[in-house]
């Protein structure tokens, strides 16, 4: 795949969909974001943000679950295929 159509998903606005491509966390941040279903492949919907902006709320396998922007960062998701 090529690395250039990977981007954080803290970019995506509301109502851009993308899937899962990499998770750039370690510890318990990344199995936390892993027990919430945010697994590689998975498709994901940016459903709104916070008024500050943060945190970002995202539709994940029907549940709507909030990530700080700092972590969503470092989740590659590619937006080219949805």
């Amino acid at each position: 795949m090529d690395t250039q159509s990977l981007v954080p998903l803290s970019t995506l606005k509301q109502g851009e969909k993308a899937y899962v491509v990499d998770l750039e966390l370690n510890g318990l941040l990344r199995r936390r974001v892993l027990d919430l279903g945010i697994v590689p492949g998975t498709s994901l919907q940016c459903v709104g943000t916070a008024p500050a902006g943060d945190p970002i709320a995202y539709l994940v396998r029907g549940t709507v679950i909030a990530l700080r922007s700092e972590d969503a960062r470092s989740i590659r998701v590619n937006s080219t295929l949805v």
